[in-house]
């Protein structure tokens, strides 16, 4: 079965989709931080721990150079026994991550290694990686797919590489439909990580087309007569 993560910051959300048994962890970044409002990167984090007391979370580094990716990794690391550190591929300037991941890794340290789009880059991770300690390889299909990208190909390959691995999963991250998760089940990935916008669609599978024409059609003319359109 694939996983579903909830990829959020906001506590509030994170206290409603915590409760969900649909949810089995969560996903963070940067970026989610600061829209959520975090003024300081650790007592924010130890906040949304409060909350999220044992289902597996990962709060990323943001350091662009190894030392400081690996000293801040390794504090992520002291927050809390569900934490996975995630640590992006490559940094800003392209250069692969290899010697953070394997240090982290090596130090017996959970990770989720992010901004990950080929095959390939899965390979290289799984160079650097142990066969004990947990590693999570997150593929960015959305974005790929915004690119123009069809990012399958990459998960077959990936998925297919990462089996000589019992500690590995592979994850489906940038979500853009509902109907990415059976696109995510179909191909055996381990987890898929959606925002709770779409985690809320998911838990309506079900309908059936007549179901979605009848709705469709009434949609419309609620609409119609609401605005009280004349032809």
């Amino acid at each position: 079965m694939t996983k579903i993560f909830c990829d959020i910051a906001d506590l509030s959300l994170i206290r409603k989709f915590y409760k969900k048994k649909i949810v089995k962890g969560f996903t963070t970044n940067p970026s989610l931080m600061r829209k959520a409002g975090a003024k300081n990167y650790e007592s924010y984090s130890k906040q949304i721990l409060k909350i999220c007391i044992q289902k597996p979370i990962s709060f990323e580094v943001f350091a662009d150079d190894q030392k400081s990716m690996i000293d801040q990794g390794k504090k992520i690391n002291t927050w809390g026994k569900n934490v996975f550190v995630k640590v992006p591929v490559v940094n800003s300037k392209n250069k692969f991550m290899g010697n953070v991941i394997k240090e982290l890794n090596n130090h017996n340290i959970k990770l989720n290694i992010t901004g990950v789009y080929t095959a390939k880059q899965t390979e290289k991770i799984l160079k650097v990686v142990n066969k004990k300690i947990k590693v999570i390889i997150s593929i960015f299909a959305g974005r790929a797919g915004d690119a123009g990208k069809d990012p399958v190909p990459e998960f077959i390959n990936s998925i297919k590489l990462a089996k000589k691995f019992k500690n590995v999963e592979i994850l489906w991250a940038s979500v853009r439909e509902p109907y990415n998760y059976l696109q995510a089940k179909q191909l055996g990935c381990h987890i898929i990580t959606i925002p709770p916008s779409i985690i809320t669609k998911i838990e309506k599978f079900g309908k059936t087309f007549d179901q979605l024409t009848k709705e469709t059609v009434k949609a419309f003319l609620i609409d119609s007569k609401k605005s009280r359109f004349k032809i």
